[in-house]
């Protein structure tokens, strides 16, 4: 949390923040419980480069500055809590380590198993009345179709913004 005292943190994870919220916006609705966002890819960033903690603050700040600008149905904070567990789980895959095609996968694989089939689930259960193991199944499809690419968004994203991070 030291690193909130800095300007450069400060600054990067902002930038970020507003990236993560526009990139939210940017969604194709597959059906009505399936979307396919890419907000994820500037909240692995900000994992990557500042670690978990801060990850995970850029990821549930990113839930609620998009709820304020465009609301798209009523806040429930579960989801919050979810976006920000994801920052977290990428800031403690890549925070300080090599990023490679196996840790990406791993923990890529991590953030879908937490994210997609437990938590998320779990919030779209409570909140809308959806059975929970039909909303998994809905989105098995989903995760096995979108895995791949999201990996390979991911590991083409942060290779050179960690380049880029440590020459400056």
């Amino acid at each position: 949390m030291a690193k909130l005292n800095d300007v450069r943190v400060l600054t990067v994870s902002a930038m970020m923040l507003a990236l993560a919220t526009i990139l939210g916006f940017l969604k194709v609705p597959v059906t009505q419980l399936i979307e396919l966002r890419f907000a994820f890819l500037p909240i692995a960033c900000t994992g990557m480069l500042f670690g978990p903690a801060v990850g995970g603050i850029v990821g549930g700040l990113s839930d609620i500055l998009g709820f304020i600008v465009k609301p798209t149905g009523p806040y429930f904070p579960g989801f919050t809590i979810t976006a920000a567990a994801a920052g977290a789980i990428y800031g403690l895959f890549f925070y300080g380590k090599e990023i490679s095609w196996q840790r990406i996968a791993l923990a890529h694989f991590v953030r879908t198993v937490v994210v997609s089939f437990l938590l998320n689930p779990l919030w779209l259960s409570l909140l809308y009345g959806y059975g929970f193991w039909a909303v998994i199944t809905a989105r098995f499809v989903k995760t096995i179709v979108m895995f791949p690419i999201e990996t390979a968004l991911l590991y083409f994203i942060l290779r050179p913004a960690r380049e880029f991070s440590q020459r400056s």
